[in-house]
């Protein structure tokens, strides 16, 4: 997990038959078809790290691997400029707000200071649906709702989340807009919420509404702020497990360890449904039901050399926080995702850039 000093010693790669089958073991199992994240393999997790694995001495092979086949299953990507409607469940600080819309609203900044989260998004760019058109470069945020009165508990399941996101657009006053071309729901719960297996399996999932259930198909992601119930698992590195001796947490880049932490699980999830928006793009393995997707691919990669409890190459600003990326104002740490067409791990802060 150092920054800027000597990296891991890597193992050899192991044959392809023992890869196939670690890369089974992988896949997260979840009751209805999400694709769940936390921002790194702590000891005793089976899912599968490329970057445990070095096939070569480029630095900018992180996670590189022939055996990894990510695949286009014919399915739809956000080809449209797309829409990001956020719904702010629970009680959220203003100045906690305001880091996560200049998050989003940093994508499509391509003005940014290099290395930028504009030039992160490129990757994601680079996947196509079946007529050749890419994934939009334009993201913008759209609508808002907040539910500061907790309308659904403190306490929801994974279907409980769909129930959320049927009040935010059926609302009688300000519902948020249906859009299930391009717009992208995100529903962000505060430190005093827990969602079913927040913490012990997954930080942030994503998949769509069931119409049976909200009326339409929407894509949606989950991210829940962590600070309270487990930060060591969903904001490392900005706070570190303490089964993990010895090891001294970063500073978080916008001074707020819960909300630091979320940027780069929203930034997973949107970029996986970008990807993958109704489980039937672009992902690695033979059933959609348990899809190894662009960022699982690089889970735990923030920079050159990272992997597992390493972030990789990254970057001390001069207050001595910790950031990979620069957003239109602030800074940001953010996980890299895979390229298909290079076949590895990449983000704008690679050494070789």
């Amino acid at each position: 997990m150092c920054q800027s000093s000597i990296l891991p010693r890597l193992p050899a790669p192991p044959s392809a038959a023992i890869l196939s089958l670690i890369l089974l073991l992988s896949l997260t199992t979840t009751t209805t078809l999400v694709a769940g994240w936390r921002p790194w393999n702590p000891p005793g997790n089976n899912r599968f790290n490329l970057s445990d694995y070095t096939y070569g001495d480029s630095k900018k092979y992180e996670g590189s691997s022939e055996f990894v086949k990510l695949k286009y299953h014919m399915g739809p990507v956000l080809t449209s400029n797309i829409t990001v409607h956020t719904i702010w469940y629970g009680r959220w600080e203003r100045n906690q707000k305001k880091i996560i819309r200049e998050f989003i609203n940093s994508i499509s900044a391509v003005r940014s200071k290099s290395p930028s989260i504009a030039g992160w998004w490129r990757t994601v760019q680079l996947y196509t649906d079946q007529t050749g058109s890419n994934i939009s470069k334009s993201v913008r945020l759209g609508e808002e709702k907040n539910d500061r009165f907790y309308s659904h508990g403190k306490s929801l399941t994974r279907l409980s989340i769909q129930s959320v996101i049927k009040s935010a657009v059926t609302a009688r006053t300000k519902p948020l807009p249906i859009n299930p071309r391009s717009g992208l729901y995100l529903l962000l719960t505060s430190e005093d919420v827990y969602v079913q297996d927040f913490c012990t399996s997954v930080c942030g999932f994503h998949y769509f509404t069931f119409p049976s259930l909200v009326g339409y198909t929407l894509p949606y992601a989950w991210v829940g702020n962590s600070a309270k119930l487990c930060p060591g698992q969903c904001a490392y590195p900005f706070a570190v497990p303490a089964f993990i001796p010895n090891r001294k947490p970063f500073k978080s880049p916008n001074g707020d360890v819960g909300v630091d932490g979320m940027i780069s699980v929203i930034a997973h999830e949107m970029a996986e449904l970008a990807t993958n928006p109704l489980a039937n793009a672009w992902y690695a393995g033979q059933d959609p039901s348990f899809p190894v997707e662009i960022a699982d691919l690089c889970e735990g990669i923030y920079g050159t050399g990272g992997g597992g409890s390493y972030t990789g190459q990254v970057m001390d600003a001069q207050d001595g926080a910790t950031y990979n990326m620069n957003g239109i104002r602030r800074r940001f740490l953010v996980q890299w995702v895979w390229n298909h067409i290079l076949n590895y791990c990449t983000g704008p802060n690679a050494l070789d850039h």
